[in-house]
């Protein structure tokens, strides 16, 4: 008996796995994201992977080399800027640029990493 009822269970659980991973947002292409820290490690993982999920991904770098490695191994979509998060000039013409870059609409996530 026992057994059925872990069937069930497990018949549940990957019911709503598969329920979960077919949700979807939508005009992802539209969307706009600001990741920091795309020089290298996951802030660089992160700003392809949603690049190739459609995204368009504002990726901060802290050297022209990570930038431009960057932009070589993504799509159009994504567009990087120079970034010293210890510098307030730095961090107020990134804020100018991303403003200027998703207008009304905003930013749908940010990521400092």
């Amino acid at each position: 008996m026992w057994l059925y009822v872990v069937a069930a269970l497990l018949g549940l659980l990957l019911l709503r796995r598969w329920h979960r991973e077919r949700q979807t947002v939508p005009r992802l292409s539209e969307k706009h994201v600001l990741i920091t820290g795309c020089d290298s490690g996951f802030g660089n993982l992160l700003a392809r992977q949603l690049d190739a999920r459609g995204m368009r991904v504002l990726a901060a770098c802290l050297t022209d080399a990570g930038a431009e490695q960057l932009r070589a191994a993504t799509s159009e979509r994504l567009q990087t800027v120079l970034l010293d998060v210890t510098c307030s000039k730095s961090i107020a013409d990134v804020t100018a640029w991303v403003r200027q870059r998703v207008g009304d609409q905003g930013t749908m996530g940010l990521m400092p990493l």
